[in-house]
């Protein structure tokens, strides 16, 4: 397992990258808009981390720790923690990785039915994001079929 990056909505992107990039001094490697989603994400990184990714493709870079930040473009109030949204680890294989944690009494909350991604909670409701290292794994049941459980 390797871990990725975590994602924090923020309601004023121009601020929060104020806040990040010239107040913290991350640097941008990547943005997102999600017309459809009406989202942006913004992976940040910070210089002395991405010192040992010198000559690699600007990006996301596997094994870079990152922050992502989401900006959702329709105004939206975060209380009670809810502008943290997840912690995300890469894992070799996506279907053991959760046939594991099922077997721990874990509930998968979004099985990974395309054989990419999956989301499980901590005991504490933090949501963790499961992402397949490299391509996609074919589509498997029982995951296929599996619905999702509450919310992550």
């Amino acid at each position: 397992m390797r871990y990725l990056h975590t994602m924090v909505r923020v309601s004023d992107i121009d601020a929060s990258l104020r806040f990040y990039c010239g107040g913290l001094g991350l640097t941008e490697l990547r943005r997102v808009d999600n017309e459809a989603g009406r989202f942006t994400l913004v992976f940040l990184a910070a210089p002395q981390d991405m010192e040992q990714y010198k000559g690699e493709e600007q990006g996301l870079v596997a094994g870079l720790p990152m922050i992502e930040l989401t900006y959702n473009w329709d105004k939206q109030s975060y209380n009670n923690g809810r502008n943290f949204g997840h912690l995300a680890f890469q894992v070799d294989d996506i279907y053991q990785t959760c046939e594991h944690l099922s077997k721990q009494g874990i509930t998968i909350k979004r099985p990974p039915r395309d054989g990419r991604m999956a989301f499980v909670c901590s005991p504490d409701g933090i949501s963790v994001e499961l992402l397949q290292k490299g391509e996609p794994l074919a589509t498997k049941s029982p995951w296929s079929e599996m619905p999702n459980t509450g919310s992550w």
